[in-house]
């Protein structure tokens, strides 16, 4: 992980210099940057840990500049404050749609589950945080429980590197069944999990995968629906 450290040297009420160390983390530079600008100037005041604090809870700050965590620390000593900001990755872009099919709008779902305004993407794109498409996630509007996203996130990231870099789409209907479609070399498998146990079945896919690619055979469609009966559909070759 690269980190992009600025120091700002301002001198305070009683003419003595102080530095202000920050870390980005994975956090957006222009957000990350903007933020520290506010941070500071509401440290100065009382030179106050308790104000910044507060201000970050009372003003939704985590929110409002995509953190999911921050450390802030003062060393009187030396007058050092140092932000550290820290931001989720970024995992599926998502579409999500009511009953009608026809009305919806877009987020970001991230590794911590929760989903995030597509602006997000684009500043993280913007500096070349983010170099490849993402794959879709689309569920409708009735399944944003975080429990749910959550399930979602888990079956993702548990996912090998490999197929995760193969996966392409992602959808959730409203009878809460999941299928999955990947990408292997321009042929699409379409995996059907069902409702249930999908951490599970996932470990009973990378298997199959695994053991199909050996063969020099991908299947087009694999149904997990029921663990029990596994069925595969043939194609294409790898």
């Amino acid at each position: 992980m690269k980190y992009i450290f600025l120091i700002f040297c301002l001198i305070n009420t009683a003419n003595a210099t102080i530095k202000y160390r920050t870390s980005f983390g994975s956090c957006p530079s222009r957000t990350a940057g903007s933020l520290t600008l506010k941070l500071v100037k509401i440290f100065e005041v009382n030179s106050s840990l308790k104000d910044v604090k507060d201000y970050i809870r009372d003003e939704k700050i985590m929110d409002k500049y995509f953190l999911s965590n921050y450390q802030i620390n003062y060393d009187p000593l030396k007058k050092i404050i140092g932000f550290n900001l820290e931001c989720p990755k970024p995992l599926m872009k998502v579409q999500i749609y009511k009953r009608n099919a026809i009305d919806s709008y877009d987020a970001i779902l991230v590794e911590n589950g929760r989903l995030y305004d597509p602006t997000y993407l684009v500043l993280l794109k913007e500096e070349k945080k983010i170099k490849k498409e993402l794959p879709f996630l689309a569920l409708p509007v009735g399944n944003l429980k975080e429990e749910i996203r959550l399930s979602i996130t888990g079956v993702v990231m548990g996912l090998n590197k490999e197929l995760r870099a193969k996966l392409a789409e992602v959808i959730l209907n409203e009878s809460n069944e999941l299928t999955i479609i990947f990408s292997m070399k321009g042929n699409a498998t379409s995996v059907f999990f069902g409702e249930d146990a999908w951490n599970i079945k996932i470990k009973k896919l990378q298997k199959i995968v695994r053991y199909m690619q050996s063969k020099k055979r991908m299947p087009s469609i694999i149904n997990l629906t029921h663990s029990k009966k596994i069925v595969v559909k043939f194609k294409d070759k790898i």
